[in-house]
């Protein structure tokens, strides 16, 4: 048996280093016909490493002839299908301004939006990327209104504004949880006016006011009469919106404790 296992692995590495031999002849090779051929059967077999560096030296040979524009479309998806979305997003928007009146325009111009997509991170990482997703997917939609794919973007594009305003929340329960209250309002703040259909209204405004009160404690007299009434006045609001929410007890007390200082500072001033 172990002769029989040392013999199969001997032969398939033979096999190997045979099969490598034969391709680092073929990029050597000047038969651009046989490169050509070759790059394609290896895209088919989905051996897109290979087809890619064959296609990378083709583009140049082929340049301006109609062999061009499959060879760039191919190679921009055998990107894709290795998962390089930052170059598969770059090679699809190069083609779709290279080839506009290609049957594949529009799918390329989609793809490389798509990428950008894929390569959106998590909400715990910087959204740069997600933003460009959007813009992306948008200008795809602008330029082709009457698309198909119209539909799939905007799916896209609710779901990557999602993310953003997940980092939104995030960030603003972050410098809450810091007891940076200032910045929590402003960000909190800043959510509902960025998204305002937010399924995080509830939440905020009820971290608002309760951020409004612990900033007002900490803050200079001077400053605490102002902010204890935006206490008052948040809490107020909190139940404008939400008048069966379960904070309305919490905020209630808040707003009491509220009232209180508010009566205190007057009586001292």
């Amino acid at each position: 048996m172990k002769r029989k296992s040392a013999f199969f692995i001997l032969f398939s590495l033979l096999i190997v280093l045979s099969s490598c031999s034969k391709y680092q002849k073929l990029l050597k090779s000047q038969d651009n016909e046989v490169k050509y051929d070759k790059a394609m059967q290896y895209y088919e077999n989905k051996d897109y490493y290979r087809a890619i560096q064959l296609f990378d030296q083709l583009q140049a040979i082929y340049r301006g002839t109609d062999r061009a524009e499959r060879i760039a479309f191919y190679y921009a998806y055998a990107y894709y299908e290795q998962h390089d979305y930052i170059l598969a997003s770059y090679y699809f928007k190069q083609f779709a301004r290279s080839y506009p009146n290609s049957k594949n325009a529009e799918e390329a111009a989609f793809m490389s939006a798509y990428c950008s997509y894929v390569d959106s991170p998590g909400t715990s990482l910087d959204q740069t990327v997600t933003m460009d997703a959007i813009k992306d997917l948008q200008l795809f939609i602008n330029q082709y209104p009457s698309s198909e794919r119209v539909a799939r973007a905007n799916e896209l594009i609710d779901e990557l504004r999602s993310k953003l305003e997940t980092k939104a929340f995030d960030i603003a329960m972050l410098y809450y949880k810091m007891m940076d209250y200032k910045a929590a309002i402003i960000n909190f703040e800043n959510l509902i006016k960025d998204f305002p259909d937010t399924r995080y209204r509830e939440t905020a405004m009820y971290y608002i006011a309760k951020s409004y009160f612990s900033y007002a404690q900490k803050s200079i007299d001077s400053k605490k009469e102002e902010r204890f009434q935006h206490t008052y006045d948040a809490v107020d609001n909190f139940v404008t919106y939400f008048p069966e929410s379960s904070y309305i007890k919490e905020l209630r007390s808040i707003q009491n404790n509220a009232r209180k200082e508010l009566n205190n500072l007057t009586v001292n001033q």
